[in-house]
């Protein structure tokens, strides 16, 4: 059953052109949303305005993301990539 605090806006613009994408910003969004602060899902959001393949870069690591995306980037980097897990 999906989370109803979830706005379904937000669901819809996870869907990328990159399948890729859909699957670790859906991951996030599924999984963290509901009890990320505020400002964590601002920066969910204004990272959803960004291009694909800037986001792809990002979560990839082949580039930096700006600075006030660069938790957002993080979090989504540890929980679909499995960075800094055992």
């Amino acid at each position: 059953m999906r989370d109803a605090s979830i706005p379904p806006r937000l669901r819809w613009r996870c869907r990328r052109g990159m399948q890729e994408l859909d699957v670790l910003l859906g991951r996030w969004l599924d999984s963290r949303w509901s009890e990320a602060d505020p400002a964590m899902q601002q920066a969910f959001e204004d990272l959803l305005e960004c291009e694909d393949d800037r986001i792809w870069g990002w979560l990839m690591g082949r580039s930096e993301p700006e600075p006030a995306l660069a938790g957002i980037v993080g979090e989504i980097r540890e929980l679909g990539l499995g960075i800094g897990q055992h």
